[in-house]
């Protein structure tokens, strides 16, 4: 369970578009109270989902091989593949979209490479605006908006894979609680992070929180896909594993 956790944990920390939206957030006017609100909201509905699974299971994990363990395993299963589809389909999305919709036509007329690279720059220039303009409506947001993106922004299938994990946690032992600790812990790290960076060097957090925004623009999909592919081969071997042995 601990392995599954710190890597389901991880996943969630990294996916990127909370983080982009977080970013986002410090961002704005009073960005650092937005922020804590944000993660407020988001650990206490990722506590809510964990105390809910406890209280199913009276934290005790089921016994091997029976109904609800064999439930749990499947449901892990179908999971994995679901996030490995999604992120397959993902994948295969952004190469249809990184080759220029006119590509073929422009071949075949012959048109220019100064031509393919004026209309890109002018894609460029628009993908900037609409993310100027989220950004401005992100600064107008009061505190309780920020602290409700933080639920609706969860990578909602990473967390309903660590709450199929947390069916097996025994809390009659003190070793499952710091597993739950350290998984939480884990999963909000990345928010963390950025507001105490943010909180104590407000001017150096600017500029490399700028730059992880700018990285996050024109690699947000590749991100997405290794997060998602990873974890999602990682639950369907586990998961294969736990149904056949």
């Amino acid at each position: 369970m601990v392995l599954d956790l710190v890597l389901i944990g991880l996943g969630i920390a990294v996916f990127p578009l909370p983080i982009a939206a977080f970013v986002l957030v410090l961002s704005a006017d009073r960005g650092i109270l937005k922020g804590l609100a944000f993660i407020v909201a988001w650990l206490a509905c990722f506590v809510a989902v964990l105390a809910v699974v406890l209280l199913a299971t009276g934290g005790e994990p089921p016994a091997p091989k029976s109904p609800p363990s064999t439930a749990a395993s499947a449901l892990k299963l179908a999971i994995g593949v679901g996030l490995i589809v999604y992120g397959w389909r993902r994948r295969k999305a952004g190469r249809r979209t990184g080759e220029h919709p006119g590509s073929q036509e422009m071949k075949e007329t012959g048109e220019t490479k100064e031509t393919q690279e004026t209309q890109g720059a002018q894609e460029a220039q628009e993908a900037q605006e609409a993310s100027g303009g989220m950004a401005a409506r992100l600064d107008q947001i009061s505190v309780w908006t920020a602290a409700g993106l933080g639920p609706l922004l969860q990578p909602w299938g990473l967390v309903a894979a660590g709450a199929a994990t947390v069916v097996s946690a025994d809390l009659s032992h003190a070793g499952s609680f710091l597993a739950l600790f350290v998984y939480c812990l884990i999963a909000t790290s990345g928010l963390l992070t950025m507001e105490l960076y943010t909180t104590f060097a407000p001017d150096s957090a600017r500029v490399r929180l700028g730059r992880l925004r700018t990285w996050l623009q024109s690699h947000q999909d590749q991100a997405l896909v290794t997060v998602v592919l990873v974890v999602g081969l990682f639950l369907v071997g586990k998961s294969i594993y736990q149904l056949t042995s």
